[in-house]
């Protein structure tokens, strides 16, 4: 049963939620687009809002772009550049810690004021308000991961989760095997964030995937005309 259950969640369930996350975008894009957005209170207690979201966003979006990096990069180009396994899990305790505490810090200023505002807490969904406490506890089940990975410096743990990343991207049947025997802790982790993303496309997330990146090369100038009335009229 353990086998069973442990190559289902590690072996079939990436694979549900990523074309659930894919499939979900793309559906409610085409069919409610006007719900594309992550919906706005900024007018209510807007420094806490700044706060927190400047930490959120920062240490979230630090920790997505180590995750991908960090587990998607062949071990062969990490062993090229002469990166340790050792040294590469250091660098991921030291820049994920930092992350993962202001995103965990950004999360509860949001949640606090989320639930203790009761004109917010009036105008926030049901989906609002979980999606922002299962981040919550995400972070905090990675932050738990630091004291497991403190006591195998030699990065061959981190190899183990690596090799499932891989895995599950080159559609290898037996990716799951690599997690197998991986902590608890750290296996929460991964079914939680493939949780998020089987919500991402029917929570406010989506808005993640509207980044205005095209302002980066736009011209620096914009002609903006106003309209003149006629001096005749």
């Amino acid at each position: 049963m353990t086998e069973f259950l442990n190559g289902f969640v590690f072996g079939i369930y990436p694979y549900i939620a990523l074309t659930v996350l894919v499939l979900g975008s793309v559906i409610r894009y085409d069919r409610e687009p006007y719900t594309w957005r992550s919906g706005s209170s900024q007018l209510l207690r807007r420094k806490q809002l700044v706060a927190g979201s400047l930490l959120f966003h920062l240490g979230v979006l630090a920790i997505f772009g180590g995750h991908v990096v960090g587990l998607l990069t062949p071990i062969w180009v990490w062993d090229l550049l002469g990166v340790s396994h050792g040294a590469k899990q250091m660098v991921a305790i030291i820049l994920g810690g930092v992350a993962g505490i202001a995103g965990i810090v950004g999360a509860t200023l949001l949640i606090h004021r989320r639930f203790f505002d009761a004109r917010i807490r009036a105008s926030s969904s049901f989906a609002d308000n979980m999606i922002i406490v299962i981040l919550w506890v995400q972070l905090a089940l990675g932050l738990g991961t630091i004291s497991i990975s403190l006591q195998h410096l030699d990065g061959y743990e981190m190899v183990k989760f690596m090799s499932w990343a891989q895995g599950i991207f080159t559609f290898n049947p037996d990716a799951a095997s690599y997690v197998a025997d991986a902590n608890l802790i750290f296996k929460a982790h991964i079914t939680l964030g493939l949780t998020i993303f089987v919500l991402f496309p029917f929570t406010r997330l989506v808005h993640m995937l509207s980044v205005p990146i095209r302002y980066f090369w736009r011209p620096g100038y914009q002609i903006v005309r106003t309209k003149r009335r006629n001096p005749a009229e």
